[in-house]
């Protein structure tokens, strides 16, 4: 690999790391573009945070490269460490101070001066809506609310490269969207981000292009809409009148469609994928299709939809398990044993 391709923030060639006979990590590519949001979806234990922790210079690899700004995290550290900022899934702040003095006390410790510490302080304080919490010890802090101090924390001095590792996990859906706007803010000021998410939705949201890491491995990458059509030209979802045909319109289903049936949490919705292939119109004609042989077959339609593949769908289909699935390969319980 070169030592830097112009436009990109982070590339990595064959990354590897291991915990004993764990392969965490598993040959890892990335060229993630500068200024930009770059998502890292996976379940728990698929290497998110072992990646992120050798890309931060906290974890030394075990094989491949990886640069930052064409700088190599191992021969190049110090370098690193000068332009990246990392948030973790815990909050790094000390519970026991207020949220001023944490933000004070971090910025003397990157040199800011007494007075620039409490100004800047003060302006993330206000930007990130915690103004009014300035004075309360973090202990006291919603989930939200000690999400936020944490990033604050993070850009105390502007980094080139944050990292953000499963930010919003635990969140109510208010201070996830409250996180998302941090995010949107942070890049708008040209930071690049890498986000390592679980959450389907919040990479939907936030990322212009996806790598999808599972089992240590990257399984596939892209915009959204290059994974979407991946994995098909559509889905039709169903509800049906009477839950007790739901077996039936699944073989109805994959019998006209050719395709995978997914039954939903609701017991009378079905959701199946359409073709690779087909254009909007054939999509219209498979579903059309669909419908004609579930008539036939005496089964109830209340309501159907044909829509654009979620990337609940594509990671279903890429890997087999969906976002929540864990094992033994957890990046927390490989370091520990490491």
């Amino acid at each position: 690999m070169s030592t830097h391709t112009s436009g990109l923030a982070i590339e990595t060639a064959d990354l590897v790391k291991t915990f004993g006979e764990t392969r965490a990590v598993d040959g890892v590519d990335l060229a993630v573009p500068a200024g930009t949001v770059y998502g890292v979806l996976g379940p728990n234990g698929a290497g998110k945070t072992t990646t992120v922790k050798m890309l931060a210079t906290l974890l030394r690899p075990d094989g491949g490269e990886a640069h930052v700004f064409g700088h190599d995290v191992v021969r190049e550290a110090d370098e690193v460490r000068g332009r990246v900022s990392l948030t973790g899934q815990y909050a790094s702040v000390d519970e026991d101070l207020t949220g001023t003095e944490n933000l004070v006390l971090l910025a003397r410790l990157l040199g800011h001066h007494k007075k620039t510490a409490r100004d800047r302080a003060a302006q993330l304080l206000e930007a990130f809506g915690l103004t009014d919490a300035a004075a309360k010890q973090v202990k006291h802090y919603s989930g939200g609310m000690r999400r936020r101090i944490d990033i604050a924390a993070s850009i105390l001095n502007t980094p080139d490269l944050l990292f953000l590792d499963e930010p919003t996990t635990g969140l109510d859906p208010r201070s996830r969207n409250q996180v998302w706007d941090i995010v949107r803010a942070v890049v708008g000021q040209g930071t690049t981000v890498l986000l390592t998410t679980q959450y389907l939705d919040e990479a939907d949201q936030l990322a212009s292009r996806i790598a999808v890491i599972d089992r240590g491995k990257v399984i596939a990458e892209g915009t959204k809409g290059e994974l979407k059509a991946s994995v098909g030209a559509g889905s039709v979802h169903l509800r049906l009148r009477d839950a007790e045909q739901r077996p039936l319109a699944s073989e109805v289903l994959t019998r006209a469609l050719g395709a995978a049936v997914q039954a939903e949490p609701d017991p009378v919705a079905l959701t199946a994928r359409l073709g690779t292939a087909a254009s909007d119109d054939t999509a219209a004609e498979q579903a059309a299709r669909a419908l004609t042989e579930l008539s036939r077959a005496g089964v109830t339609v209340d309501n159907f939809a044909l829509g654009q593949p979620s990337l609940d769908e594509v990671f279903l289909a890429l890997t087999g398990h969906d976002t929540r699935t864990t094992d033994d390969t957890d990046d927390t319980k490989d370091e520990v044993a490491a």
